[in-house]
């Protein structure tokens, strides 16, 4: 480096400098201008938040239907402490879903006893003793259909039946046959059903019944069974043996399966709740099951055709989806059928 080099770097150093210093005012002007823009952005972003807040129509009113779902937790001994936690998780979310849902049930939870009891209490809180129109009955699920029953009886809606549940009946509605071979024929001769509990349906994929419609002062049962599929044809066996009526949700006779997955308990009583709202099985099917999961209408496919390997599964005692009796993980979005 020269000298005249090395003499012009301080010079220029210095003359930075001072430009720095000459700039500090407005530097702190432009930095206080700032300051006011974003608080003022602040203040115009909350003052919308607070008048869509004002705007924001209220959520419709829901109606209490004359109908019950029973979860049956009455299954302790056949799960692992992983499926009774994911158990646990299934019956919260399946009070939130009927809590929020347009047209409700009454809720109610069989088997409230041992370790789920315990884990709602020393894990979450005992947060259920905060639920609204939910009921906890510690014995098996048809002296919980006994309260559910005397519920139903005392809590007429006021203004009559309305909704799906108030359209009326066809024959083929209320017929109960079978219309698939029985997977799991029990010893003869087989229990008759029960005239006492004639208002009990027992949901379980097993069934050779198929369920056509809710019916109003019915009570249907949903088996909070996490197992991994271990234990086929414990609910179907559970229900016929105490003489109950049995029944599967249509999902072959509305939708087109690119893959077997089972439901989870929350799952079930999502697609009852959506029936209850709209009425018709296709579109319940679809709020739960969306077609990029792999499911479509049979009435939106070209073909038509109900899927006949899912159906044969059904003879076979293979489980196609959906499973009424719980056999999956945890209750996430997709838990059913990932990709």
């Amino acid at each position: 480096m020269n000298e005249p080099q090395a003499e012009a770097q301080p010079k220029t150093r210095i003359r930075k400098q001072q430009e720095w210093e000459q700039g500090r005012e407005d530097r702190r002007k432009r930095r206080r201008e700032k300051r006011i823009d974003r608080r003022d952005r602040r203040r115009a972003t909350a003052d919308q938040d607070a008048s869509d807040k004002r705007q924001k129509p209220l959520p419709a009113s829901s109606t209490l239907e004359p109908l019950a779902i029973i979860i049956d937790c009455d299954f302790e001994s056949y799960m692992t402490d992983k499926e009774r936690v994911s158990l646990a998780s299934q019956v919260t979310r399946s009070y939130s879903d009927n809590r929020k849902a347009r047209r409700r049930a009454h809720l109610w939870v069989a088997g409230w006893r041992g370790k789920i009891r315990d884990r709602f209490r020393d894990v979450l809180g005992d947060q259920q003793r905060h639920w609204k129109g939910v009921g906890f009955v510690d014995g098996d699920y048809l002296a919980c259909a006994d309260e559910a029953r005397r519920r139903l009886t005392d809590q007429q809606p006021a203004d009559g039946i309305q909704g799906p549940l108030a359209e009326p009946t066809t024959a083929e509605d209320t017929a109960w046959t079978k219309d698939e071979v029985d997977p799991f024929p029990l010893p003869e001769p087989e229990p008759a059903l029960d005239p006492a509990h004639g208002d009990v349906v027992y949901l379980t994929s097993e069934s050779p019944y198929t369920l056509r419609r809710l019916e109003p002062n019915t009570i249907y049962v949903v088996g909070g069974l996490v197992d991994r599929n271990r234990e086929k044809g414990l609910c179907y066996r559970r229900a016929r043996e105490r003489g109950i009526r049995t029944a599967r949700l249509p999902i072959t006779d509305f939708m087109r399966m690119q893959s077997r997955r089972v439901l989870a308990t929350n799952h079930v009583i999502e697609i009852l709740l959506s029936w209850l709202d709209c009425g018709d099985w296709g579109d319940a099917f679809l709020a739960v099951i969306p077609k990029r999961k792999g499911g479509c209408l049979i009435r939106d496919d070209e073909e038509g055709e109900p899927d006949a390997e899912a159906e044969a599964s059904l003879i076979q005692g293979e489980e196609p989806l959906p499973r009424t009796s719980v056999r999956d993980e945890e209750p996430t979005d997709e838990a059913c059928l990932p990709d």
